[in-house]
């Protein structure tokens, strides 16, 4: 089934990128060929998603995002606005490498994400860090370049005592 952008949105979803159920792609995104989007997906206003890319079921990218070819952005994560994944390690090579976002993943507004790097699952990325290295799984990294700074225990902790 075509993807039908609701009445007056205006955004562009390439005739190959293959698109889940209950996808919402915001005002003026970008949706390239050979991309393939998980169910219940989210994608914000201004967000570009390059060609051949791959978004698993739940996860939600905001506004002004920018997902280069051969990214892989698993199941239930979330992309913060403004985060910039890259892909050419020596730009303008004629050889790229795609980021890795594992299962349960966030990466904050502003992140910006080099090539070729794999964030573990429920990792977390806090805003503004440079991620220069590969995040373990269950790890919250910050700063520039992005280091460890705790588990994602002591995030989770963190969240539901603001939140409460």
């Amino acid at each position: 089934m075509a993807y039908r952008a609701p009445k007056g949105v205006k955004n562009y979803v390439d005739k190959k990128a293959k698109i889940g159920k209950n996808v919402r792609i915001w005002h003026f995104a970008y949706v390239g060929p050979n991309t393939s989007v998980g169910d219940n997906v989210k994608i914000g206003s201004l967000a570009h998603v390059d060609y051949n890319v791959k978004i698993g079921a739940d996860t939600k990218i905001e506004g002004c995002a920018y997902i280069p070819p051969l990214t892989v952005i698993g199941r239930g994560v979330f992309i913060g606005p403004g985060a910039t994944f890259t892909n050419d390690p020596y730009p303008m090579s004629l050889k790229m490498v795609g980021c890795t976002v594992e299962d349960g993943a966030i990466v904050g507004a502003r992140a910006v994400v080099r090539p070729g790097v794999r964030i573990g699952r429920n990792s977390v990325v806090a805003m503004g860090s440079v991620v220069t290295k590969d995040v373990p799984a269950d790890t919250v990294v910050m700063g520039v370049p992005a280091k460890s700074a705790y588990s994602r225990k002591e995030y989770d902790r963190k969240k539901a005592e603001w939140e409460s």
